[in-house]
C-alpha cells in the first residue's frame, strides 16, 4: 500500500512551532500564529527571490510540494547556517529543500514536520507599497 498522495491532489503539511509538547525555542519569541518577515540575504533562491527583498513567513502555515518554506537544519554545525530559505518538493526518493539558483545543491530531509519552521506567504521589495508578490 502506498502512503503517497494521489496524483493531483496536493499534500498539505501543517507546520508546528512544537518540538516535544514544548514550544521550539528558536520561534518561541513569537506566537504560535503571528507571522513574521525576513530579508533575502543571498542568491540562492533567485532569480524569484532577490537579494533584498523582504518575505512573509507564516510559522503555522500550510507546506506542500512547492511551497517556499524557511527550514531548520539541526544537524549543521555553523548555528549562522542552521536556518535556510528554500523550496519543499517531493522526489520519488522522498522530501528536499531545493533552491532555485542551481550553483547551490539540493538538501534531502527527512521529516518535513521536524524541519520545516514556516512557509512563505509574500515578498516585497523596499520601499515599493505595490511591488508584492503572494503565495497563497
Amino acid at each position: 500500500m502506498s502512503m503517497d498522495p494521489p496524483r493531483g491532489k496536493p499534500l498539505n503539511i501543517p507546520v508546528r512551532a512544537e518540538l516535544g509538547g514544548q514550544a521550539a525555542p528558536e520561534v518561541s519569541a513569537c506566537a504560535g500564529g503571528e507571522s513574521y518577515a525576513l530579508m533575502v540575504l543571498d542568491d540562492s533562491m533567485a532569480p524569484e527571490f532577490e537579494h533584498g527583498e523582504i518575505i512573509v513567513i507564516e510559522p503555522e502555515g500550510l507546506a506542500k510540494d512547492g511551497s517556499y518554506v524557511i527550514a531548520y537544519l539541526a544537524w549543521v554545525e555553523d548555528e549562522n547556517e542552521r536556518y535556510i530559505f528554500r523550496q519543499l518538493v517531493k522526489h520519488p526518493e522522498g522530501w528536499m529543500l531545493k533552491p532555485l539558483n542551481p550553483l547551490y545543491p539540493n538538501i534531502p530531509i527527512d521529516s518535513v514536520a521536524s524541519v520545516v519552521k514556516g512557509v512563505v506567504t509574500q515578498k516585497k521589495k523596499p520601499g515599493r507599497r505595490r511591488a508584492a508578490k503572494f503565495y497563497v
